[in-house]
């Protein structure tokens, strides 16, 4: 029986890994992880992460053909195949800090590999990872060898969490790196058989290592400047009077440019987006190519520049101060049907306000109190190292309610502001709303969710980016 191990059981292992155990049932797949909390979770009838159809695949396999365990070097040393999916986060000090990836984790469990292996092994590279990661894997794992031979491959993960089952199940491609050598190719073809089971394998990319490394910074750098684009439109939208989605539209209908991620909103989030960019930046600065670091950069400052457009819009639109004023937040994940809070633009709008003294009563399904506030305690780019590097008890704030309930979230209060386009606030009843706030009442569409007309008929005085503005706000301009 083909063994497989992947190291690291949070977003990318912890589904991927259930699917492959679930479309190749004669492969015994194991993930480790060193947090004890985490490998509980999985064990548990609670996952650590939510994820629409994941559950169902768990409790289908799990104690079958696929395990969660502590016992990483027990799983390590049987595996054929390794993943490695370890955290890559942004530097915070030293060399490159603020841009580059901190490759401590990834190094310290290729050292791991070397000392506990007793057979030849697939290593495969799921984190995102800067380029030439393989060759200094490589290098580490061939200097401590003992006479076994390591292969690696590069297989990044293009999978977009709420919709991760189903992209894992009818993937648009499968992308496997590795050297063009007999070994190597031997590597590819190993793991290929792995995907081949559910994948038709036109969907299969092979590539070389470098390519394979550079294909997931360069999608995620094309996907970000879609959002930026759009959202760059959206304020020139509500300064001409046009309207951004009539204009996404009519540029999504040409072939060539296509409708997906032309959404305007107020920025994007998740793990990836900002992190990757920032690493495209740094290998561009390295390499000599500052015109190409710097365009990456902008779309960096655009995803900022809406999210302070935001809420500056909200603060100027409520006589230039929320202080004092209670502001119900609707969404904190970074996108629908997760309770991914990773970079979400929910942090920042919620700091702006928090900033100028409002008092925030927040409500999201998926995410809990205290990683509210937890994420409201941080610092930029904390959130990507460990458990143990982050604030463990985060300051409790004075001006900061979580509640369980969008009606109880929004009574009372000045304004409301959507942030996540959960499903559920498209059918709230805002007539119910509207009742129980402060006059005048404020809604703040950060993406584009609500029927603007029927709001304003209620009487609500209605912001959604890149909309014509009510003449209440063309007189408050926001200045960002």
């Amino acid at each position: 029986m083909v063994k497989i191990c992947c190291i690291g059981a949070g977003y990318v292992g912890g589904p991927t890994m259930a699917v492959i155990a679930l479309k190749c049932p004669a492969i015994e797949v194991a993930v480790v992880d060193i947090s004890v909390a985490r490998i509980t979770a999985w064990n548990s009838d609670q996952l650590p992460i939510y994820e629409p159809g994941l559950e169902d695949i768990v409790k289908q396999c799990r104690g079958m053909n696929l395990f969660f365990s502590t016992e990483v070097e027990k799983h390590v040393s049987e595996a054929d195949i390794i993943f490695v999916s370890v955290n890559t986060p942004t530097k915070t000090r030293g060399l490159g800090a603020g841009k580059a990836a901190d490759l401590t984790y990834w190094e310290s469990a290729a050292r791991m590999k070397a000392d506990v292996s007793k057979n030849d092994k697939i290593v495969v590279e799921k984190s995102t990872v800067p380029v030439k990661t393989a060759e200094a894997i490589e290098k580490i794992l061939t200097h401590n060898s003992k006479g076994i031979k390591y292969q690696i491959l590069s297989n990044p993960e293009f999978l977009a969490e709420g919709t991760a089952i189903e992209d894992l199940f009818k993937p648009d491609r499968v992308l496997i790196g590795g050297r063009d050598t007999p070994e190597g190719q031997k590597a590819i073809q190993a793991l290929k058989e792995v995907y081949a089971h559910w994948v038709p394998e036109e969907n299969i990319i092979c590539t070389n290592l470098w390519s394979a490394e550079l294909s997931k910074l360069a999608a995620n750098a094309f996907l970000a400047q879609r959002i930026s684009s759009v959202n760059a439109m959206s304020a020139l939208c509500e300064a001409t009077g046009a309207d951004v989605t009539q204009v996404s539209h009519a540029v999504g209908k040409d072939t060539r440019i296509g409708p997906k991620f032309l959404n305007a909103s107020v920025g994007f989030g998740g793990s990836c987006f900002q992190k990757d960019i920032l690493n495209l930046v740094y290998i561009c600065e390295c390499n000599g190519l500052k015109e190409v670091a710097n365009y990456w950069k902008q779309v960096i400052k655009v995803n900022d520049y809406q999210k302070n457009r935001f809420v500056n819009r909200i603060v100027s639109s409520m006589f230039n101060t929320v202080s004092g004023k209670k502001i119900a937040i609707l969404g904190f994940a970074f996108k629908k049907d997760t309770g991914d809070t990773r970079e979400t633009p929910a942090i920042d709008v919620c700091k702006g306000l928090l900033g100028d003294n409002a008092h925030l009563s927040i409500y999201d399904p998926q995410v809990t109190e205290h990683q509210i506030q937890k994420d409201l305690s941080m610092n930029k780019l904390d959130w990507d190292h460990p458990i143990h590097l982050q604030p463990m008890s985060p300051t409790v704030m004075k001006q900061l309610n979580v509640v369980w309930d969008a009606y109880e979230a929004t009574k009372g209060a000045h304004g409301l502001c959507l942030l996540t386009e959960w499903d559920e606030f498209k059918t709230l009843d805002f007539k119910k709303i509207y009742d129980n706030m402060q006059k005048p009442a404020f809604v703040f569409d950060g993406r584009n969710i609500v029927d603007v007309q029927k709001l304003r008929e209620i009487g609500f005085i209605v912001y959604s980016i890149g909309k014509r503005l009510d003449g209440w706000l063309k007189d408050m301009p926001a200045v960002a």
